[in-house]
């Protein structure tokens, strides 16, 4: 029986939470008090969030790496993103740790989120530490979230070993730690002490030669392409020679022009790279996420990385709109194409496919939050395009049509609890529990069609006045339970070319709720509203006053018009049916129909309603 020798000196951990429960707040406070930042450094908030992105929502998009040395041991810090859309980040991540910090919110209790990402460490047999945060909320409820927690692992089917989890209780913003909630430092020590007891150091094979696992991808300008991952046995130093194993066990020879590690938050240049740490390689172009860097001498690959597999599509095109190429610096296919086969290979959930036309690509995620942050870090890019509604994508089984769920948990007043359920049963969801606390809000949870979830959103924060909170995760493939409305309004459609004129749109705010103010640019085809009917409507917007020397009663009355609200990315992805585009730029966004001309659209739906 072979035996396996442990890296005491190493320790990789990753945190899991839902969005908005302190995840990276912790990380900051662990920064701070291992030393990683000097002693009146001014650090501004947040700093994993490196992303504009990340820190404008205030949520992790991206796993990252950091580490800090606590007593002269390094632990490695994977900052794992807390939504079930980012599931590729979560399970490359997950790839790099022998445990995990699960952390919940104190009030919130563990929400559908960290039910995902739990289910997916748990998978992995990760040593789990809970850490109960933000004790200090007037309205922390402890004892209730730690039997919330239990409750959630026997759910997951966990072991008595996974069950046998160590608690921690923190303010995190304050960097405070506890082993009780009476009593305890005013410091984390509490917390690298259980990191060390609880996470077992890396484990490797004495006798293998190096083998590590590409888990990331990074680029320098001054060293190509980087991989990124955890090395699994053996070493390896600058200049040796390795091969790279692709998913057909292919060999690519490389040589290691650089090694490097992280430190803090910064990569440190290393002589050699031991196992369990988590290694940075330079000297390699061609690489992707799960392969296996090792010796030539001994290619042995390691188990690659898996992931879920997508479940919504979407339609990337050029812009063929009339302003196309005013305000955009990539409008090319290729430059469009380009980038999105860049995205695949360093976010192994998304998938693309081009067209026979090569005009437009089909892009597939795991759903269409993480498909909109892509389309939003595309347009800052300065790429400009179209892009098509976000639709599900159907399996089929013995002629048995298939789609995908999604459990929804829905928090909302009890007044609201009317409207919410018969706007989702008209989605085809079917409510599978009620928890009414006689606090005057409400937990109810339903299964229902993804589809079901496009474009609902906005209207279920506008049914609850703003007050709602809606989580949901991925449950499977099931039966197709039919069609359902979409949408009940048609769109308001310019007819022609020009300048929104204030007199005209005066006259169309009773027709539905306008989407552009006066001065802005349309053309033909383009939306400039919702009609408060169901079908379409072509209508002018660059209509002038008739000037006259007839002086008329109301002829000075000032023109009034309702504010509007801006146009979001995700609220135009909401908006658009079957046939409609959103329109995509560095400065814009504009929602269009996929044919322009009036007379082609006229003429189309006469003839499909003649068959």
């Amino acid at each position: 029986m072979k035996k396996y020798e442990k890296n005491d000196l190493i320790r990789n951990i990753a945190i899991i939470a839902h969005v908005d429960h302190g995840k990276t707040t912790l990380v900051d406070a662990m920064f701070r008090q291992s030393g990683v930042f000097r002693e009146g450094l001014e650090v501004e908030e947040r700093i994993m969030d490196s992303m504009d992105l990340e820190r404008e929502r205030g949520i992790t998009i991206a796993a990252k790496n950091c580490a800090v040395v606590w007593n002269g041991v390094k632990i490695n810090i994977i900052d794992t993103p807390g939504h079930a859309d980012f599931g590729g980040e979560v399970e490359r991540s997950l790839s790099m740790a022998d445990g995990a910090l699960l952390l919940v919110d104190a009030s919130e209790g563990p929400l559908p989120q960290t039910r995902f990402v739990l289910k997916k460490t748990m998978e992995a047999g990760l040593k789990i530490i809970v850490v109960i945060n933000k004790i200090d909320r007037q309205d922390a409820r402890v004892a209730e979230v730690l039997d919330e927690v239990y409750g959630l692992f026997i759910d997951l089917d966990a072991t008595e070993e996974q069950l046998d989890f160590p608690v921690v209780y923190s303010v995190a913003k304050d960097g405070i730690a506890k082993r009780f909630i009476e009593e305890g430092p005013e410091n984390l020590d509490i917390l690298f002490e259980t990191i060390m007891d609880v996470v077992p150091p890396p484990g490797y094979d004495p006798d293998k030669p190096f083998q590590m696992l590409v888990s990331d991808l990074g680029y320098s300008n001054y060293l190509g392409r980087l991989a990124v991952g955890k090395v699994f046995n053996g070493t390896a130093r600058q200049s040796d020679q390795l091969v790279r194993l692709g998913p057909d066990n292919k060999q690519d020879l490389l040589r290691v022009t650089k090694l490097q590690t992280y430190v803090g938050l910064e990569l440190v240049e290393i002589d050699q790279v031991t196992p369990g740490d988590i290694a940075v390689i330079s000297g390699i172009e061609d690489v992707h996420i799960g392969d296996t860097i090792c010796t030539r001498e001994s290619p042995v690959p390691l188990k690659r990385i898996t992931v879920d597999e997508p479940t919504v599509v979407m339609k990337f095109s050029i812009n063929t709109s009339p302003l196309a190429g005013r305000e955009g610096k990539h409008v090319q296919s290729r430059k469009i194409w380009e980038r999105l086969a860049r995205e695949t290979l360093s976010n192994v959930a998304v998938q693309v496919e081009e067209s026979l036309d090569r005009e437009s690509f089909l892009v597939k995620g795991r759903g269409e939050f993480q498909l909109a942050i892509l389309i939003e870090t595309m347009r800052r890019e300065g790429f400009e395009m179209s892009v098509g509604r976000p639709e599900v994508i159907y399996k089929y089984l013995n002629n048995n049509k298939l789609e995908p769920m999604e459990h929804l948990f829905i928090d909302c007043d009890e007044i609201f609890m009317g409207i919410v359920t018969e706007k989702l049963s008209l989605r085809k969801g079917r409510m599978i529990n009620l928890v009414n606390r006689d606090t005057g809000r409400i937990r109810v949870e339903f299964s229902i069609p993804a589809r079901g979830l496009i474009g609902y959103r906005d209207e279920f924060l506008t049914d609850t006045k703003g007050t709602g909170i809606m989580n949901s995760y991925y449950m499977g493939y099931e039966n197709y339970r039919g069609e359902f409305p979409t949408r009940f309004m048609g769109s308001l459609v310019a007819d022609r070319p020009g300048s929104a004129v204030p007199y005209a749109l005066s006259n169309l705010k009773a027709r539905g709720n306008l989407f552009i103010r006066p001065g802005q640019p349309v053309y033909e085809g383009m939306i400039i509203g919702e009609h408060n009917r169901e079908a379409d409507l072509n209508v002018n917007v660059c209509k002038e006053k008739k000037l006259t020397n007839i002086r008329a009663a109301g002829k000075d009355d000032a023109i009034v018009l309702p504010p509007v609200l801006p146009m979001t990315l995700e609220r135009a992805l909401h908006f658009i049916r079957e046939d409609e585009l959103v329109e995509i730029t560095p400065k814009s966004i504009r929602l269009r129909k996929a044919e322009l001309s009036a007379g082609k659209r006229h003429s189309s739906r006469n003839k499909f309603e003649v068959r």
